[in-house]
């Protein structure tokens, strides 16, 4: 019984979380609508007792919102994507190609003859699926890892040629930074 409150609550907290993220009007309210639509549906998979992967899609979706968020606030033209502005673009043209979208995955659920199960399934289909996706993957999922690392970063270095050290001093006492350009907010 609680499993299915527990599902239940996940799936109505999903389906809202994913449609608040076309309702906010900035990027980065979207963004954590979307993280949470895919914290509640990683919930079910730890229901079915797949705790690798309901754990790793938790993590995924975690680690991706966060990069996303930071590329966000790091380079767009509206800081942080607060700002309001429409997250809907073409919305006809979009409504037309989900509905189509939708209509044909529906239809193929349907119409796809699908393969009946041959042989037992494994002791432990959760080992077994852990090491069909990181078994032979996993020194070059480590590898993406640090060189993802590596790239935010590099690209925070970048974007911030001048730090607070570099403004108000070494030990930021500075009463004003030390811009070679002036002007800025309250100046």
């Amino acid at each position: 019984m609680a499993e299915t409150v527990v599902f239940a609550v996940c799936a109505v907290g999903a389906v809202a979380s994913g449609a608040a993220v076309f309702v906010v009007d900035s990027m980065a309210r979207a963004t954590f609508a979307l993280l949470a639509s895919f914290l509640f549906a990683a919930v079910p998979l730890l229901l079915l007792e797949l705790s690798y992967l309901g754990v790793l899609v938790i993590l995924m979706m975690v680690m991706e919102m966060m990069v996303m968020v930071v590329f966000m606030i790091m380079y767009m033209m509206n800081p942080a994507g607060l700002m309001p502005m429409s997250m809907v673009h073409n919305k006809a043209g979009s409504l037309a190609v989900a509905a189509v979208t939708f209509a044909v995955l529906a239809a193929g659920v349907f119409l796809v003859p699908w393969p009946a199960r041959e042989g037992s399934p494994p002791a432990d289909p959760t080992r077994q699926l852990a090491e069909a996706i990181m078994g032979p993957h996993m020194l070059v999922m480590m590898l993406v890892g640090m060189v993802l690392f590596a790239t935010m970063v590099a690209s925070v270095v970048l974007s911030t040629p001048r730090g607070r050290y570099d403004r108000y001093g070494d030990d930021l006492k500075r009463t004003r930074p030390d811009d070679p350009i002036g002007g800025g907010l309250g100046r």
